[in-house]
């Protein structure tokens, strides 16, 4: 190498270059690409964070577009910005390599952020928004717009943020810009969302002028609320909802338009297009959460709130502010919830449950991850915000001067009052901003949500310089440390200062011996919130109605029934709202009253099921059905067959139709739910009946889209669908997805118009299946080509296909093929076409090991290092699916000359496979055993929690639940452990022995 050579590397690593050979090349490769002398381009890289990564980046787009990048590298401004943003941001290169003429923009980029005026504007006019709040298309491509627009301005205000000589002083002024960024974007994407909802042709849309009388304000919350956003984060958001005043709609209707409108907005911003999501719109802090309306009236969010919410409900409220939409509707959201907010810190326990929730947060970190998680870990962000939120809640109570939503505006507000030290002040405002530019410019690298600090020491030298807090990967780490240190210390001093319960704790309005007895009382037989049970109890029995007097002669019994189950205070809970909503009912409490049983399944079942509570709450009419045996067991296909089809004649309009639809199977659902927690079903009468339910609710949902959907010219057209996986095998539990594929024939309609036709059918049937109450997933990655592979295909595609490119694995896929709902001809036909498929003769040696090392790499894979492998139900050693695999390779091998091994159950085919002798009957046992146990587990899981989880759990407390609703005896929780490792263990040993053996 010559000398010249050996300084130009020199000079490179000097620079801050690490891969010296390939940046030289590169160098005078991207010089003559964009015309630009190698030492111009050389004169700003040191501020790079990552000059390789810069200069790769400006290589990729040059080689696309050569004279964009050459515009901007010829601008000495916009070369410093080009260096420091990709420098800093891969994220960003991806991004102007696939928008190259975004980048053109950098020339003017980083001078200044744009305001919060300026940002609406700019979003608004990227989808062009009119007066009345619609945007001049409702395509996705207006979608796609937004995001690329979105990005754009992203990209300014970090830019601002790179070039800024003191980033962390910066940092508030940059998270505040990325909140108004993220507010302006969620008020165009519901601009899109108001011209979406207007629909095609009038079909499944509203009128403009019903669209326009609706009111939907959009609240951010937590860091967005705050206007304190990182780069990357979930916008949590609330969304309120209500008929404007002096209009004639109706308020049912306004909420059913605006709940369109919110899942739309969030959809544009967060679903799948040509250019990607730009972060998850989380609308979970709702009352309920996931289980609640998505939209409510602030009427509705009131009445939760006083009567319903739970402190860390209170505790999110404090930063929620409006952000898009109706914005005064949102001031008025605000203005009623924020006296809630500033009293919340009198309910009973409220000090020690704030402090609870903070170690619950740190206990679910992976102990990898402590020491380098940002966020949640012991001396990260989450300890500043906990412990100045508890303090605000605690003393803001009587001092409106520190009711303020920003952490760091609540920490000079803090100080201020005497509420926290000066020195303690300061070190939590510097390190709390150094944390937030620690986090950004993490995040920035992918522009990807991450809270990790690097583990290697070229990650860590390129956060060195991104942030400029050192100079060295060493230097990063000792100033990380010593934050962690400092935070905690503080933290822990203020967090759990003793007085914060004494402040917080009202004076007792009744007699404190009567109330302290009481309490006691209900604490020793298992009340966890014996306080708040009593203000239950003290709601139910109150007055001299006939009601009252008899829920004060009943309640002594039924706490004692409560205090049998998994979780009473839940029990007490959904029992006073089911007789809140039943109000004066006769037979109600009669029943309870005078049934020889009605009471006793009443209180278990709210005190063991959430998943049969909250939708009890829904359905309070069916506490009916406890004092029936006959009302708890599953109605028959026949019965739930014609009701469907009734829905059909009594509701012409597919919106109507599906409300009837969804209210029809959460009904069935609480009807196998109860059974199931009550024992009066088996769980194969379970699997049984959850299947019914959803080949009724699909072929009813199918028959009102496709009457929907498909004109009457184009009538002959076929289409159906078919059960796949568990649902194929009429082997569903509570929680599980419905694993479909969905087929057409064109028959009599041409081919292009029948592609068309079948796929706005599958679009609406996904729409209009969605329930927010009871999820319905219909999952199609089972389809060939899995979810690269077209949602919906032709029946001679699909033939095509399988007898072309078809492998071992969607062989076996079809084994649990059934059809469910459509064209009978047509299913026949694609069932003859999946025989020949499924059992074909017996595959070769090189099938068979494709299928045992799917099987390996599934468990792999999808078994995390943060699962332990013998708690996993589903693909755990032992678990469902080892029995399955095993059963479906002997189908695949033998069933072609075996008959009674063609059948989709799992059970079934053990059974046929026990009499073929291919598996010894001691052999099938242990599997048997095992695959139902696991699915009784799965679904007390869900039944307990109103949660899917395939894990069975660690916490004690729901090992105990899910012991109740399998029959096991009272404190049984070790032993439901137990017998599902034994059990497993003896059937993975089986499973070794003949799958792999």
């Amino acid at each position: 190498m010559s000398d010249r050579a050996q300084s130009s590397l020199t000079n490179l690593a000097r620079i801050g270059f690490s891969r010296l050979d390939a940046a030289a090349g590169q160098l005078d490769e991207l010089s003559e690409l964009v015309g630009v002398d190698r030492e111009v381009l050389l004169a700003d890289a040191a501020s790079a964070a990552d000059p390789d990564e810069a200069l790769a980046g400006l290589l990729r787009i040059a080689l696309r577009r050569s004279e964009v990048v050459s515009t901007v590298l010829q601008d000495p401004h916009g070369r410093r910005v080009a260096w420091r943003l990709l420098g800093a941001s891969c994220g960003f290169a991806d991004f102007y390599l696939r928008r190259p003429d975004q980048l053109a923009r950098l020339i003017e980029a980083g001078r200044r952020l744009p305001s919060t005026a300026e940002l609406r504007r700019v979003m608004h006019s990227a989808v062009g928004a009119d007066a009345d709040g619609f945007a001049a298309s409702g395509d996705d491509s207006a979608w796609i717009g937004l995001r690329v627009e979105y990005r754009a301005q992203l990209a300014e205000i970090a830019s601002y943020d790179l070039m800024s000589a003191d980033p962390v002083a910066v940092v508030h002024e940059v998270s505040a810009a990325l909140a108004d960024a993220a507010g302006a974007v969620l008020d165009a994407s519901l601009a899109i969302a108001r011209t979406k909802a207007l629909g095609k042709g009038g079909f499944g849309g509203f009128p403009r002028e019903e669209i326009a009388q609706t009111r939907l304000a959009i609240l951010g919350m937590g860091k967005c609320g705050a206007r304190e956003l990182n780069y990357v984060s979930d916008v949590d958001v609330i969304f309120v909802g209500e008929a404007a005043p002096g209009s004639e709609l109706a308020e049912s209707r306004a909420i059913e338009i605006a709940t369109r409108l919110a899942i739309q907005t969030m959809r544009g911003i967060d679903g799948i297009e040509a250019e990607p999501p730009l972060w998850e719109v989380d609308p979970n802090l709702r009352p309920e959460g996931k289980q609640g309306a998505l939209v409510r009236t602030l009427e509705s969010h009131l009445a939760y709130y006083d009567r319903w919410a739970k402190s860390w409900e209170f505790q999110a409220l404090l930063k929620a502010r409006p952000i898009a939409g109706d914005i005064a509707l949102g001031e008025a959201y605000v203005a009623a919830t924020q006296p809630l907010v500033w009293s919340s810190s009198g309910r009973e326990d409220f000090v020690d449950s704030a402090q609870k929730m903070r170690e619950r947060v740190m206990e679910h970190i992976p102990a990898a991850d402590v020491p380098h998680q940002v966020k949640l870990g012991p001396g990260g962000i989450r300890d500043i915000e906990f412990a100045v939120q508890l303090l605000q809640l605690v003393h803001g109570r009587t001092d409106e001067a520190i009711r303020v939503p920003a952490t760091l505006r609540a920490i000079p507000a803090l100080d201020d009052g005497g509420y926290i030290g000066r020195a303690e002040a300061k070190v939590f405002d510097r390190d709390y901003r150094v944390l937030r530019l620690i986090e950004h410019r993490l995040q920035l690298v992918g522009l990807s949500r991450t809270h990790l600090m690097p583990r290697t020491e070229d990650g860590l030298r390129v956060l060195a310089r991104a942030t400029g807090l050192a100079e060295s990967a060493s230097g990063m780490t000792a100033v990380w440390e010593d934050i962690k240190r400092e935070v905690r210390e503080i933290h822990v001093r203020l967090f759990y200062r003793p007085l914060l319960g004494a402040v917080a704790r009202l004076p007792q309005d009744e007699g404190s011996l009567t109330e302290d007895q009481a309490r006691d009382r209900l604490a020793a037989i298992g009340f966890r919130e014996p306080a708040v049970a009593l203000r239950h109890i003290a709601a139910i029995t109150s007055g001299l109605s006939r009601k009252a007097v008899i829920q004060r002669t009943l309640m002594p019994v039924m706490l004692r029934m409560f205090a049998d189950g998994a979780d009473p205070d839940y029990g007490l809970v959904v029992f006073r709202r089911i007789s809140e909503r039943l109000g004066e009912t006769p037979w109600f409490l009669r029943m309870l009253r005078d049934s020889s049983g009605a009471a006793e399944r009443l209180t278990r079942l709210l005190s063991t099921s959430r998943y049969a509570g909250e939708l009890m709450e829904w359905i309070p009419e069916s506490v009916a059905w406890l004092d029936s045996d006959e009302q708890m067991r599953p109605r028959s296909a026949a019965a739930l067959e014609e009701e469907a089809r009734a829905i059909r004649t009594r509701h012409e309009n597919l919106e109507d139709a599906m409300r009837a639809v969804r209210a029809l199977r959460r009904r069935e659902m609480l009807r196998a739910a109860m059974g199931a927690v009550l024992g009066a079903t088996t769980v194969e009468q379970v699997a049984d009946a959850l299947t019914t339910i959803t080949d009724v609710t699909l072929r009813a949902t199918l028959r009102a889209v496709q009457r929907a959907v498909v004109p009457d010219e184009d009538v002959s057209l076929d289409f159906s669908i078919v059960g796949m996986g568990r649902y194929g095998g009429s082997e569903l539990g509570f929680g599980s997805d419905a694993d479909v594929l969905f087929i057409y024939r064109p028959e009599n309609v041409e081919p292009h118009r029948a592609e068309q036709h079948a796929g706005r059918i599958v679009a609406e049937l996904r729409r209009v299946s969605e329930d927010f109450r009871l999820p319905l997933e219909l999952d199609a990655d089972l389809r060939p080509e899995g979810r690269k592979g077209p949602i919906v295909r032709s029946l001679d595609a699909y033939a095509e296909y399988y007898r072309r490119w078809s492998g071992s694995w969607e062989a076996q896929a079809l084994l649990r093929a059934r059809g469910v709902a459509g064209s009978h001809k047509l299913l026949e036909a694609f069932m003859r076409l999946a025989d020949d498929v499924r059992y074909s003769p017996s595959p070769d040696a090189q099938a068979v090991r494709e299928i045992k090392r799917i099987k390996a790499r599934v468990e792999n894979e999808r078994v995390t290092s943060r699962m332990d492998p013998t708690r996993h139900l589903k693909l755990g050693p032992g678990g469902l699916s080892d029995v399955e695999w095993l059963v479906q390779l002997l189908q695949l091998q033998h069933a072609h000359e075996i008959p009674a091994l063609r059948t989709t159950s799992t059970l079934g085919g053990l059974d046929a496979a026990v009499e073929a002798e291919l598996i010894t009957e001691e052999d099938a046992e242990l599997l048997r055993a095992a695959w139902i146990l696991a699915s009784r587990l799965r679904s007390a899981n869900t039944l307990l929690t109103g949660q899917t989880s395939d894990l069975l759990p660690t916490d004690r407390r729901r090992l105990e639940g899910i012991g109740r609703i399998l029959e096991y005896p009272p404190h049984s929780a070790t032993q439901v452990e137990q017998d599902w490792l034994g059990t497993a263990r003896r059937a993975r040993k089986v499973f070794d022995r003949l799958f792999y053996g």
